[in-house]
């Protein structure tokens, strides 16, 4: 899969649209990708940040993907994380 199929992908929360994806993350020293810089939809910014302006950003840590699988589908990026535990892999941008 090439870098380029992950940006404006959407990525979904156990089957619910979250946001869009904008950017990866890559750590310089070693290479791995560590972040998804995401667009929050307003909804998921609201209700897992309690912001309330749609275009929010968030820095969704990798291991999001990794904790009880991820799956790439004809939709996007879908996500075995609940909503509710959203919080634990996000971030502010930098």
């Amino acid at each position: 899969m090439e870098s380029k199929e992950f940006k404006n992908a959407d990525i979904f929360a156990q089957d619910e649209k979250i946001g869009e994806v904008k950017e990866v993350n890559i750590n310089p020293d070693n290479w791995e990708i560590t972040h998804l810089d995401v667009e929050l939809t307003k909804d998921t910014a609201e209700s897992v940040l309690g912001a309330k302006k749609h275009g929010v950003h968030n820095m969704l840590a990798i291991s999001a993907l990794k904790k009880g699988g991820a799956r790439w589908t004809e939709r996007g990026l879908n996500i075995e994380v609940s909503k509710a535990q959203l919080h634990m892999y996000l971030k502010p941008v930098e």
